[in-house]
């Protein structure tokens, strides 16, 4: 069995965050492991509280992890601010941790901020040169790139703009266009370097919390599995919009999606 980590914030309405990556990681056969940076008080309809995890004892949890149940692959996603973000990187550096993918969690789908302000520049300079695959939003690439992103034009420079100062792989999610849905792919390797496009379509359902978290964790789960970044994405992909399609309804905001459709439908 594959082995995944998720280091993340809590959601304890389970839509989002570790709550959501584990049972993406389950729905794909393998086993879920977490370090939890940050406890929320959210659900559908926003966030309402935060409380952040000692940056020693989020060491103290990727040391136990790492000791003992070495991970295939590793998703990030909430850290919230920069001493959690530098001792992420210390440990994962330590360990020579591999199959990193990085979402940079900085707005809930229900808007509430995630990420401080001073924990940008961390990211960028601490965690993001750590990772295989980066899974910016259309509003988080945006702030990495420093401009507005409006077109698919715009996530290919965009993409390009961020590529000059982080040389792993990027995925601009395109769910924020009025034009479509589609997602690019810029992919970095020593030596190659390839454009991607992955086309989508609107799914008519307002229920979406957690899809960037469930998207991130797939692809962790299918780099895990040995799969090269675009058959990674295209999968974790193909199961967020099952998830979407299930048509799960809870919740009185943005409800979570049914991240075990697969299971429970066949």
């Amino acid at each position: 069995m594959k082995k995944v980590l998720s280091i993340a914030g809590s959601d304890c309405s389970g839509g989002a965050g570790i709550q959501a990556d584990i049972k993406t990681i389950i729905a794909h056969g393998s086993y879920a492991m977490t370090v939890i940076t940050v406890l929320t008080a959210q659900n559908t309809t926003g966030v309402y509280g935060i409380a952040e995890v000692a940056n020693s004892f989020v060491e103290n949890q990727l040391e136990c992890v790492f000791a003992d149940i070495f991970p295939d692959a590793v998703k990030i996603g909430m850290v919230y601010n920069a001493a959690i973000i530098k001792s992420i990187a210390r440990k994962l550096k330590q360990h020579q941790a591999h199959n990193i993918v990085l979402d940079p969690v900085m707005v809930a789908t229900s808007g509430g901020r995630l990420l401080s302000d001073d924990s940008i520049e961390s990211l960028k300079t601490a965690l993001m040169p750590l990772a295989d695959l980066i899974t910016p939003n259309i509003p988080e690439a945006e702030c990495l790139c420093g401009f507005a992103i409006h077109s698919r034009a715009d996530m290919v420079r965009a993409a390009k703009e961020i590529a000059k100062t982080y040389e792993g792989s990027i995925l601009i999610k395109g769910g924020h266009l009025f034009e479509s849905a589609d997602d690019f792919l810029l992919i970095q390797k020593v030596g190659y370097g390839e454009e991607i496009w992955f086309p989508g379509i609107k799914i008519d359902n307002p229920n979406t919390h957690g899809t960037g978290c469930t998207l991130s964790s797939a692809i962790a789960c299918n780099l895990a599995a040995g799969d090269e970044i675009a058959a990674a994405v295209k999968k974790a992909k193909d199961y967020v919009s099952g998830a979407l399609l299930a048509h799960l309804d809870l919740g009185n905001g943005s409800g979570p999606l049914d991240h075990g459709f697969q299971m429970t439908r066949g």
